[in-house]
């Protein structure tokens, strides 16, 4: 497997030969532009602002995501640089992530000063929490009986539910770094929370300890309990 920095510069001179003077930006977000990347567990995710999108423009990306999907990673996201400017407010968790931690690999910076509106912030979390809680407990419903295959589960939840974490806490006016271990530590802190079934699962990702050592069933049920607090906690600022 070629290193991550090499991979980057494949993606951006193939998108570069593609849209040409189309191109706005092409962003580095999420894990690996926040030096968490963990490459049996994390995506690259990347975003590409172009001046417009047409059927031209897709038809022009098809072999690069192809390509990319390819490398085992989710395809560059497409925006143009006008619906940058105008979706912050139903994707603010999206961008406040972005402008957070992110790297221009080529293109101009149209993420460091944008203006995140956050008028549906608050729903946006819970919603995405108690999205990622349903759909954990109906993976876990058909892996019970395979303790491996549910402690992978496990492990493979936690990075989302971190970041998810993360937004409970600005929602609180808490800031907290981006790593994981910084993140479930405010939220012991802050909502009270046991975060021993998270940490179990990041040593597990470590390779500290082996996922089938674990007591998988016993770690869900405590997994969904400290989930269901934080959801209490965001869902209460809007009482």
């Amino acid at each position: 497997m070629l290193p991550m920095q090499s991979v980057l510069d494949q993606l951006v001179a193939r998108l570069t030969k593609a849209h040409g003077e189309q191109l706005v930006s092409v962003v580095l977000y999420g894990s690996a532009a926040a030096g968490e990347h963990d490459k049996n567990f994390s995506d690259i995710n990347v975003l590409c602002i172009l001046r417009q999108i047409t059927p031209a423009e897709l038809r022009a990306s098809e072999p690069i995501c192809n390509w990319w999907r390819a490398e085992g990673n989710p395809p560059p996201l497409l925006l143009s640089e006008h619906e940058v400017e105008t979706s912050t407010d139903c994707f603010a968790m999206e961008f406040h992530d972005i402008k957070c931690h992110h790297r221009i690999l080529a293109g101009k910076d149209v993420v460091s000063g944008l203006a995140v509106d956050d008028s549906f912030y608050r729903a946006q979390v819970e919603r995405e929490l108690r999205a990622k809680l349903l759909r954990l407990r109906t993976k876990a419903a058909g892996s019970l009986s395979d303790r491996e295959l549910l402690a992978r589960l496990l492990a493979d939840a936690v990075s989302t539910f971190c970041v998810l974490f993360r937004h409970a806490l600005l929602l609180h006016n808490v800031e907290a770094q981006p790593k994981k271990r910084a993140i479930l530590e405010k939220c012991r802190e802050t909502f009270g929370i046991d975060p021993a079934p998270f940490l179990q699962m990041l040593d597990a990702r470590e390779e500290k300890v082996s996922l089938r050592k674990l007591d998988a069933e016993s770690l869900l049920g405590s997994y969904l309990r400290e989930c269901s607090i934080v959801i209490d906690a965001v869902d209460r600022l809007n009482k």
